[in-house]
């Protein structure tokens, strides 16, 4: 993409120009010109029902001389924040789509970041999949113009595009068929991603695996003809002030195992490593911006298939910290490779520890498509929530209450992978992860509902949709300012 700074509505070449209106259609910051430029637009927006809310939308021609054919008018409501920003930016940009340069002025509301924040909506709006397309439409680079204010800062820009672009990896990685992407060609995609980043990039294969004692891995890939592996990024600048691990699940298709799961349950199953997309994509942005911090991201890669030699309800799991699972349920097998990888990056005492992955359908019952659950110890969660305040990404901080351990007990091994209850699931997982964390301070995103999208809206494409990215990100950079 191409950002530019414009001063005067007369020499802008768009085809399109995003506006932003407070309610009561009040101009927002930059438009008291371009309303007075189009006299009849208020009585227009109100015959439209447009009042200015947060997530209006409304597009009127220009008849006006010196301004872009089509003006777009987004809604800011009462309580403008960074957020309200992007997703406005993002809708305006979905109503005009088939624009490829586009003019805003709502980089000048006076938020701190809103040019970042405006870029990102701008340009993750307008991502598209169609690698499977047989007539894919090659369009144009898209190009930005901002209109009027201070010229966004290059550094501002700059992260903005890091970002897009961990954030579309992260969505292109989760929307790619199952088949073309198994264990070791998804570790093999990150690994290309990542070239120039500065990321160390480490592989282990299944016989690895078996020496480094990843009984969890293993189980869950067994069943499958792709081998499991763990994909291991580092990133080792030289002053690094703090210590960050994370831990993406990557199921690359979860069929359930031999717990099978029905024909319609399957159908999204290619999303189920969302974690391990955003751990990777995180990580290479982290890497790409330079930040203070060392940090090893793990993503332990698996296919869960009923083959032959699949695992079975009643098998025992010896997990790498020597803990040992009882596997009553095969559906249940996130957090068996999660456990593994929390075990490793334990062992490295980092000073956090956050995992990623589509966990629990229960959590996705408590709190439904668009946030995400946050489990965790009491130093960890505030810093991740934190976090994902600032990055737009909305968790939910759920707690992990000692008694409830026991339904997490095995009468042969150290604990089973299920809870014994249809009820509080999400809970039972992440008492289970717990226990392979050690001392280290962790924290758990289960973003089992946020990680795919059923429809698109503002700057969200339907399919995945890179949840989490952007917390991790915005943690990391916090972080590196400690």
């Amino acid at each position: 993409m191409q950002v530019k700074s414009n001063r005067s509505l007369s020499s802008l070449t768009a085809g399109a120009l995003i506006a932003g209106v407070y309610p009561g259609r009040r101009p927002g910051q930059g438009n008291a010109g371009l309303f007075r430029k189009l006299g009849w637009a208020r009585r227009a927006l109100a015959d439209a029902g447009f009042e200015g809310s947060s997530g209006q939308v409304a597009v009127l021609p220009a008849a006006g001389a010196d301004l872009p054919p089509r003006i777009v008018f987004v809604g800011l409501g009462d309580e403008v924040d960074l957020e309200t920003l992007r997703q406005a930016a993002g809708a305006g940009r979905r109503a005009v789509d088939d624009v490829d340069v586009v003019a805003t002025t709502l980089h000048q509301t006076p938020i701190d970041g809103a040019g970042g924040a405006v870029l990102e909506g701008l340009a993750l709006a307008g991502y598209r999949f169609d690698a499977y397309r047989s007539r894919a439409v090659a369009r144009p680079e898209p190009v930005f113009e901002f209109l009027g204010g201070s010229p966004v800062e290059e550094k501002a820009v700059a992260r903005a595009m890091v970002v897009v672009e961990a954030v579309s990896l992260a969505r292109d990685l989760v929307n790619e068929p199952s088949a073309a992407k198994g264990p070791m060609a998804f570790a093999e995609r990150v690994a290309s991603a990542a070239n120039g980043s500065g990321l160390s990039v480490d592989v282990w294969d299944a016989e690895r695996l078996a020496a480094e004692r990843m009984g969890g891995i293993l189980g869950v890939g067994a069943g499958s003809d792709m081998p499991p592996c763990l994909l291991v990024l580092t990133h080792k600048p030289r002053r690094a002030r703090r210590r960050l691990a994370l831990v993406g699940k990557g199921i690359t298709f979860d069929s359930g195992g031999l717990s099978l799961k029905t024909a319609q349950f399957m159908e999204t199953m290619k999303t189920d490593m969302s974690g391990a997309a955003a751990v990777c994509a995180a990580a290479i942005a982290i890497a790409r911006l330079g930040l203070p911090i060392e940090l090893v991201a793990y993503a332990p890669l698996a296919e869960n298939m009923p083959g032959g030699g699949a695992q079975r309800p009643g098998d025992v799991l010896k997990i790498r910290n020597g803990k040992t699972i009882e596997v009553l349920n095969t559906d249940a097998e996130g957090r068996l490779v999660l456990a593994d990888a929390l075990s490793l990056a334990a062992e490295t005492g980092p000073d956090l520890i956050v995992d990623v992955a589509t966990l629990t359908g229960a959590c996705r019952v408590a709190l439904g498509d668009k946030i995400g659950g946050l489990f965790g110890t009491d130093g960890a969660v505030p810093q991740v929530a934190a976090a994902a305040r600032s990055a737009g990404e909305r968790l939910w901080p759920l707690p992990l209450p000692a008694d409830y351990r026991s339904n997490i007990d095995s009468e042969i091994a150290d604990m089973k992978n299920t809870g014994g209850s249809r009820y509080g699931g999400a809970i039972a997982a992440a008492l289970l992860l717990q226990e392979f964390v050690g001392d280290s301070e962790w924290a758990h995103m289960d973003i089992a509902g946020p990680a795919r999208a059923e429809k698109g809206e503002h700057y969200v494409s339907k399919g995945g949709t890179g949840f989490g990215v952007r917390t991790l990100l915005e943690l990391a950079e916090s972080l590196g300012q400690q």
